[in-house]
């Protein structure tokens, strides 16, 4: 009786199922939509509920309910419309403050080349979908594996946090006005800590969290000097600053190690430097005892020949 055999798919002749190519082909792994839904509603929710912490200064700072809810529903980028109204409320020229605002958002049109080539959307639908290109959502779509995950996290997240954010707006208006005067409860106070608190966590290398330390330092010393509005605008340079110094700290390095060798004048070798330099002792080593050995086949070759010749 002829015994059942399981039939096992065996790999293509010349290529083993664990080759370099096979894995570098491979689709990425796909993630649940369940799973994708819910990390976009919790960024969505989480984020969308200090829509009401702006209302309010927005209220505070002079704003309408109208023009505050204008605000969320046009420009729809919380860091750019707290820094909008605050610079109101110090009383600075709606322009400067205007200006600060836009130099602010236009980081998300860098985020908007990356998401350009993920979500691959119609054309009709970018101009739409470019409205909701925000930290939020760019971070859940670029935190996907797959294009279908991209999409859904971008739409679920863009869309949970352009409702609630527009409706805590709303509310947070609201409530202001009932209240009367912000300032008197600590309220003025919610559009920085909120702004701080988006902020610190992007701050992870050195040199993001010195542009920080000195955009706040500019920022503290020109404000008894300048306008209202014009030290944030200032506070820009603490960037291009930044990367100078920290430039112009790897070209001396560099200089040095050209004049003075891979280690410079006077310094201890480095553990590359030792490995090299036992490298080449080892081969000098090689080199002498090839050739001892070659001198000594040569002489036992003569004695030979002498003693036949005896």
């Amino acid at each position: 009786m002829a015994e059942k055999t399981a039939h096992t798919e065996s790999p293509p002749p010349n290529r083993p199922a664990s080759s370099p190519r096979a894995a570098r082909t491979a689709e990425p792994v796909s993630k649940p939509d369940s799973a994708v839904v819910r990390d976009a509603l919790g960024v969505g929710v989480a984020v969308g509920l200090s829509g009401f912490a702006f209302g309010v200064t927005s209220a505070g700072s002079g704003l309408s309910l109208l023009q505050t809810c204008a605000l969320s529903l046009l420009v729809f980028t919380g860091a750019s419309q707290f820094a909008l109204v605050g610079a109101i409320a110090a009383g600075g020229n709606p322009l400067t403050a205007a200006a600060g605002a836009f130099f602010l958002g236009v980081r998300n049109a860098f985020y908007g080349l990356r998401l350009s080539q993920l979500l691959a959307l119609p054309r009709f639908v970018r101009p739409f979908a470019a409205h909701w290109v925000i930290d939020e959502t760019a971070a859940v779509a670029l935190a996907q594996p797959t294009r279908r995950a991209v999409r859904l996290g971008f739409t679920v997240t863009g869309a949970t946090l352009y409702v609630l954010w527009n409706l805590t707006t709303f509310l947070g208006a609201l409530g202001a006005e009932a209240i009367g005067d912000t300032g008197a409860w600590g309220l003025d106070a919610a559009g920085p800590a909120v702004f701080l608190a988006l902020l610190a966590p992007m701050l992870r290398t050195a040199t993001e969290r010195a542009v920080a330390g000195l955009a706040v330092v500019l920022v503290l010393g020109l404000l008894p000097v300048l306008p209202a509005g014009v030290p944030v605008l200032v506070a820009a340079l603490a960037a291009p600053a930044v990367l100078w110094l920290k430039g112009r700290g790897t070209g001396v390095g560099t200089a040095g190690a050209k004049r003075f060798g891979t280690t410079g004048e006077g310094s201890a070798p480095s553990a590359a430097d030792r490995r090299d330099s036992a490298a080449d002792d080892g081969e000098v080593t090689t080199d002498d005892a090839d050739i001892a050995g070659d001198g000594g086949v040569k002489n036992r070759r003569e004695k030979r020949e002498k003693g036949e010749n005896r």
